[in-house]
């Protein structure tokens, strides 16, 4: 006789409650094409539960974080901020990299942070290392004079690596194949508002290629003669430079000179299709023989921005002014509803932090003056 008395059968009543609660709060991937409606029209994603930790997601995508073994702590910060704000909901595995095996140590207070999947990977030597073009000595005498003339990092020789690698290289690693898009994460830096959508299914949805939250002006110091180069390589390689791309963004005289504007990588999201391209692979590798990547500083932000704004539409790069970002030195902070609404706790309009609110953001508030790409010629997709 059915009896709720017996212990079998309220053991039965409660696993059929748990597994009826887990599907209600399960999003598989299917569920995500739910956001497309009838007509085609893409309409705004809002997701409010998560992913389970090692199922597939709509978008084969990671964060990537370029780490030293004693980056542990402050990597446990910036992990825990992208939790709370973000990753809890949506478990998106993490790829961590270096140039030197990671310790014990580093796996077990990194790994602790996430039920996320978590990846470990050493660097290639031939991709942190001098190419046999470079000429070591003339390398090292620019160290020396640019340390010697105050530049930031000028005498610094890993961050040459650094850059060079996060510029050309890092999405070649082997355990980055499997994925199409990836966020750059970086040890200390704080996620300052709610995340309540997935990003990256926004951007594939639409067709972005690049994401950015904090475009700045660069340390003109650290690249005298990038310019220069850039515009070789465009009268070099002509064809591969789109009519309805950014360029302006960069360029206020169609070209002539650079302007300094760049997107501050230590935030971007980016799909990685856009790296592995054609107009790409050659934009760096011509970079590369250049030299300036050891005899000058370059780093890879203005290299990415640089190359954002040669070969992508303006519809194609899409500003996450809703995300609240501070990484060490600045920070971004929405206004607005959404200040409210994403429960940020950043102050817009602190002029010592926010970039917006400070001269230093005129490149971020006037990418909003980039010129719109004529309809009949748009690669992405609004709305």
């Amino acid at each position: 006789m059915f009896s709720l008395r017996r212990p079998l059968v309220r053991y039965l009543l409660l696993a059929v409650a748990v597994f009826g609660l887990f599907g209600l709060l399960h999003v598989n991937y299917d569920s995500a094409t739910d956001y497309i409606s009838s007509s085609g029209h893409i309409k705004t994603f809002q997701r409010k539960v998560s992913y389970r930790p090692g199922d597939p997601k709509p978008v084969k995508a990671c964060f990537v974080i370029l780490a030293r073994n004693q980056d542990w702590r402050s990597l446990r910060e910036s992990i825990k901020h992208m939790e709370d704000r973000f990753n809890h909901r949506f478990n998106y595995p993490y790829v961590f990299l270096n140039d030197q095996p990671f310790s014990d140590e580093f796996k077990n207070m990194t790994q602790s942070m996430t039920l996320a999947d978590v990846h470990y990977g050493q660097i290639a030597p031939e991709h942190w290392s001098y190419p046999e073009f470079i000429d070591q000595d003339k390398a090292r005498e620019s160290r020396e004079k640019m340390h010697k003339d105050g530049v930031m990092y000028g005498g610094n020789e890993s961050y040459r690596h650094m850059c060079r690698f996060e510029s050309g290289l890092f999405f070649k690693h082997e355990l980055l194949q499997q994925f199409d898009f990836y966020w750059r994460l970086e040890p200390g830096v704080q996620y300052l508002c709610d995340i309540n959508y997935d990003p990256f299914l926004y951007m594939k949805q639409r067709n972005i290629k690049y994401g950015w939250t904090i475009g700045i002006y660069e340390l003109m110091n650290t690249v005298p003669t990038l310019w220069n180069s850039v515009k070789r390589f465009m009268a070099t390689h002509p064809q591969l430079i789109p009519e309805h791309n950014s360029l302006w963004w960069v360029s206020r005289d169609n070209g002539t000179t650079y302007n300094g504007c760049h997107f501050w990588s230590n935030f971007e999201i980016a799909d990685l299709t856009f790296y592995r391209s054609e107009q790409y692979t050659k934009f760096f590798n011509f970079l590369d023989r250049e030299g300036g990547f050891f005899y000058e500083r370059w780093g890879d932000a203005p290299v990415h921005s640089i190359a954002a704004a040669l070969f992508l539409q303006k519809e194609e790069v899409h500003w996450f002014d809703d995300i609240g970002y501070y990484h060490p030195g600045w920070q971004h902070c929405p206004s607005g509803d959404a200040w409210k609404q994403n429960r940020c706790t950043c102050d817009p309009n602190d002029t010592d932090k926010t970039i917006t609110a400070a001269g230093w953001g005129k490149c971020s508030r006037e990418w909003a003056l980039l010129p719109d790409t004529p309809p009949e010629y748009r690669k992405a997709r609004l709305g």
